[in-house]
């Protein structure tokens, strides 16, 4: 039976991979094996603290994958075993890089003071309408110190920062046309009226047909046309609700471009018949009936 190939999952998932029984031991094992002299598996297994059978196991295993072998008296990685340890031990380090990225250490920070707040007056931070906001007197949450006083409503640095501030969550509410329809001069006044039931919030149309049937469904409110995507994540993950106007045609395109993990929860508001809507379809003929 040929080697089976090294896991794939391990290559290219970093960290989370890791999870994998024995995925540890396997890339400590094999990376002994590459920097220090092993001639013996008592010795491996102390140095990662296993015992002698779980050592003599891993090697077992990794030698089924042609990923390392016992030559001239030593444990040595194979060629393809060195080239699976640069491969998953590169992907722990982008996946690692890439979360440390993400954990920005805040020690002060810019609000919006919901009320009057004194110079060194503790307060209490909150997400409201997508807006960081400060409100004077905070024993627990996420709370700070205003750096200077501030009137309401005006922006006000604060420091001495606790907590985490609690993100809120937008609903992304999805209108979606059809694509044959794009002409038909009725659709705007439809699309109005869906707009007319859908929440308040950031509004957008992606893709030039859904922007054409939009800017005359709702032509002095303002919409997002570029960076539709991008804004939308922002908004929603901001606590901000969000309405896009796409057609079905464009929809998929719309998903691919969402650059966070999942796109929002959605919600797909149906097209609803404009207030006084009357069809232009003539009736049936009716027919005569013959003696």
């Amino acid at each position: 039976m040929p080697p089976r190939r090294p896991s794939k999952s391990l290559r290219r998932g970093g960290l989370s991979t890791l999870r994998r029984s024995g995925a540890v031991s396997d890339l400590l094992f094999l990376y002994d094996c590459e920097t220090q002299e092993v001639g013996q598996l008592r010795t491996i297994a102390e140095r990662l603290g296993l015992s002698v059978q779980a050592a003599s196991h891993t090697f077992r295993s990794l030698a089924r994958r042609g990923l390392v072998e016992l030559r001239d008296g030593r444990y040595r990685p194979t060629v393809r075993g060195v080239d699976w340890l640069h491969s998953a031990l590169g992907g722990v380090r982008d996946d690692l890089a890439e979360r440390l990225d993400r954990l920005h250490i805040v020690r002060t920070t810019s609000a919006v003071a919901a009320a009057a707040i004194a110079a060194g007056q503790r307060v209490a931070l909150d997400i409201r309408d997508g807006v960081l906001t400060a409100t004077p007197g905070a024993t627990e949450g996420s709370r700070g110190r205003a750096s200077r006083a501030a009137g309401a409503g005006e922006l006000v640095e604060v420091g001495e920062l606790e907590g985490i501030v609690p993100l809120p969550h937008g609903r992304l509410q999805v209108i979606a046309l059809p694509s044959d329809r794009i002409a038909d001069r009725e659709l705007p006044a439809e699309v109005r009226a869906t707009l007319d039931t859908s929440r308040a919030g950031l509004l957008a149309a992606f893709g030039l047909g859904a922007y054409h049937v939009l800017a005359r469904a709702a032509p002095t409110r303002p919409f997002v046309r570029f960076g539709v995507a991008a804004a939308l994540a922002e908004a929603t993950e901001l606590g901000v609700d969000g309405t896009v106007v796409v057609t079905d045609r464009d929809l998929p395109r719309l998903f691919e471009q969402f650059d966070r993990p999942e796109t929002p929860s959605l919600e797909f508001l149906p097209l609803r018949r404009a207030v006084g809507h009357r069809s232009l379809r003539r009736p049936p003929a009716r027919r005569e009936r013959r003696e």
